[in-house]
């Protein structure tokens, strides 16, 4: 199994988890628990224009930028429960030789085909503008802001050259046309094979609807030479003389990181050549879990590349079986957005809450065939509704009601019931029901299965009312909590796919060995807890998400540490009037200022609003001594929810702004105005 590379140009964020990653961890885990051997991989997409101008903008390198982003991602991946064999990068050098190989290959077999073409160049910068260095007028809607390949406003695709008044990005100068020479490969003769690929593999494991209409719309519009090559300098250098000064298109040596990463988790196991047993192997299953974003990579570029290798008889690579790509995951209603600051990166969201948490609530909502949103109201819901008052409830409830009627030991099943015949059939019956499910991909709603057994079981332990047994039929009581003791440990190894910490948290609740997968799923039918086996002590499984929490993270991630913009902030997500008019801004005079003992950023300011009275915290301290604002007034907004910092609670935040080097400065108002004033 592969997840797609993520870009190395900035941190994930919640919408990638629930395309390409979740799904392929639940997928992956599911697989090993059945005794399978999988092998999951992943890495960083180091190379591209997006890159190098990012370093521009930071004034640094690009392996700076993917170096920093590559370690950050990898760290979040980690917390988030990732569970790869292999998370690699395409700057290593065994990636630079395996894409080079496969160039070389198609090179010397004249699969390439090279072509002169016009490209703009910036004089001034002596370089050929690559795709987001040039900017212009599109000639379809004529939307100033043009990318060279392609319009954000319309979608079009473009070549740089139809750009009207086009600009060098770096210096902002006009470029001017010059010719260049770039090799291309031949995607349209395999168009036939890729056609009865793609229905083969569908007929035989079920692809999904929203991917064959991606492959369709490209086949309709009948599939292009691509360019390999480019002008650039960051990137695979091209191995073949001539083109010194210019680089594998990333394209081309993106997907080729699956092969490389294998390669480096062979290598580090001691093994170099065992990376062979899975891509050159013939009874190899391969999934590539991706976005929509990247359906014309892996279904239609990738295969055609590997199809192209295999045409020279060399060792035969395997093709994806399928490629089960998710749509888009929105936050709140909207897109997620880089530009506009709008969404929650993955490293910000586990400061606040456990992984586990947000891997249910995503795994509850993916977008599998439709786009779907994120909402910190539903997070809240299903993690206190569901985690807590379901699963967390009726573990809980079990394990408490064993460690104090039966001595912490799992009692004896006697004499069976009708409710205890009926909760037994069930628990066969859901690992076959749950597996259907993750077997034609459909995660979401083998996690909702998963969450029916746990329904169930709490059914099953009230209408059994083991308080009342336990003094009228001790035996029948303890036949309950046995069975009850049995769907826990079912539960453990069921859930662990989608929430890894807290199935194995269950799991040692029952004082078991090693962990739920290690059991393996085929077994999480059946009754294998032994009367007489000590479990440990109960301890809260899930706690609920109190409003104050979701409220601190929101002001937390939207403002700087003490509620001050950062600098150089993003632009906010468009709001109405009546979005505005809910913020409730007064002048505020200050009275009183001070440090917060055993902090250097926070002053604790008293301020006058009209007749009331507030503290405010404000982590302005290396920007004001304390004397400087008392006596001015200043800008607060009073109707947000209080916070505590360093002990100190804040009744409120004032406004200040920060400019790029960091410079901040206390918002003030110049005229004579009584506190307490609104401003609006």
């Amino acid at each position: 199994m592969t997840a797609a590379l993520p870009y190395a140009n900035g941190p994930l964020h919640l919408g990638h988890l629930a395309g390409a990653y979740l799904p392929a961890d639940i997928y992956v885990r599911y697989q090993r628990a059945r005794k399978r051997d999988v092998l999951f991989i992943c890495g960083s997409d180091e190379h591209g224009v997006p890159i190098t101008v990012t370093a521009e903008k930071e004034q640094t390198t690009p392996q700076a930028v993917v170096d920093r982003y590559h370690a950050l991602n990898k760290t979040a991946f980690d917390k988030f429960g990732m569970s790869f064999d292999s998370y690699s990068r395409t700057s290593l050098p065994m990636h630079y030789k395996t894409a080079q190989e496969f160039f070389t290959e198609f090179h010397r077999r004249g699969i390439l085909r090279e072509k002169q073409e016009k490209q703009l160049y910036c004089e001034r910068d002596r370089m050929f503008l690559a795709d987001r260095y040039v900017e212009g007028t599109c000639p379809n809607c004529g939307y100033t802001q043009a990318r060279g390949d392609q319009c954000e406003n319309c979608g079009t695709w473009l070549n740089q050259v139809d750009l009207i008044d086009p600009k060098c990005k770096v210096c902002g100068q006009s470029p001017v046309v010059r010719t260049t020479s770039h090799w291309y490969f031949p995607l349209g003769d395999f168009q036939p094979r890729l056609q009865e690929y793609i229905k083969e593999r569908s007929d035989r494991d079920g692809w999904k609807e929203n991917v064959l209409r991606y492959c369709e719309s490209w086949f309709k519009d009948g599939l292009q030479d691509r360019a390999v090559t480019r002008d650039l300098t960051w990137g695979v250098p091209v191995p073949v003389p001539g083109y010194e000064s210019k680089v594998l298109y990333v394209w081309f040596d993106a997907v080729l990181g699956y092969v490389s990463s294998t390669k480096e988790w062979a290598s580090r196991a001691g093994d170099p050549e065992r990376w062979r047993d899975y891509w050159q192997n013939k009874t190899t299953k391969y999934v590539a879990f991706i976005g929509k974003d990247n359906v014309v990579f892996h279904c239609i570029v990738f295969p055609a590349m590997l199809m192209a290798w295999n045409d020279g008889g060399k060792e035969q690579y395997v093709l994806p079986e399928n490629v089960p790509a998710n749509e888009f995951l929105n936050f709140e209603g909207q897109k997620f957005s880089k530009s506009r600051g709008w969404g929650i990166d993955l490293q910000d969201f586990l400061r606040f809450f456990p992984a586990d948490t947000l891997r249910y609530t995503l795994a509850i909502n993916l977008p599998e065939s439709r786009d779907s949103d994120f909402y910190l109201k539903d997070f809240q819901a299903r993690t206190n509704n569901e985690l807590a008052d379901i699963l967390g409830n009726f573990v809980n409830r079990t394990l408490a009601f064993t460690e104090k009627s039966f001595d912490g030991t799992v009692p004896a099943a006697r004499h069976l019931g009708k409710l205890d015949k009926e909760m037994l059939s069930q628990l066969k019956e859901f690992p076959d029901r749950i597996s259907q499910h993750y077997e034609r991909y459909r995660f979401r709603d083998g996690v909702i299965e998963t969450m029916n057994l746990a329904r169930a079981a709490n059914k099953y332990f009230n209408d059994s009312e083991p308080w009342k047994t336990l003094k009228s039929n001790r035996e029948q009581c303890g036949t309950t909590l046995n069975i009850c003791l049995q769907v826990i440990r079912s539960l453990a190894i069921l859930f662990e796919p989608v929430v890894p910490g807290l199935g194995q948290r269950i799991w040692s609740a029952l004082n078991l060995p090693g962990s739920p997968s290690e059991a393996g799923w085929d077994g999480a039918g059946e009754t294998a807890l032994t009367a007489g086996l000590t479990i440990k002590k109960p301890e809260i499984l899930v706690t609920k998400i109190e409003d104050q929490q979701i409220e601190h993270m929101v002001h937390s991630l939207s403002s700087g540490p003490s509620g001050e913009a950062p600098a150089n902030a993003p632009a906010k997500p468009v709001i109405t009037i009546d979005d505005f008019k809910k913020l409730d801004l007064r002048v505020a005079r200050v009275v009183g200022a001070e440090k917060v003992p055993k902090s250097d950023k926070l002053l604790k300011i008293q301020v006058e609003i009209g007749s009331e009275r507030r503290q405010v915290v404000a982590g302005i301290a290396q920007h004001y001594n304390p004397d400087e604002l008392v006596g001015k007034d200043i800008v607060v907004l009073t109707n947000l929810q209080p916070a505590r910092l360093m002990g100190q609670e804040s009744q409120g935040m004032l406004l200040a702004a920060t400019d790029s080097s960091g410079k901040l400065a206390v918002l003030t108002v110049a005229r004579d105005l009584e506190s307490g004033s609104a401003i609006s």
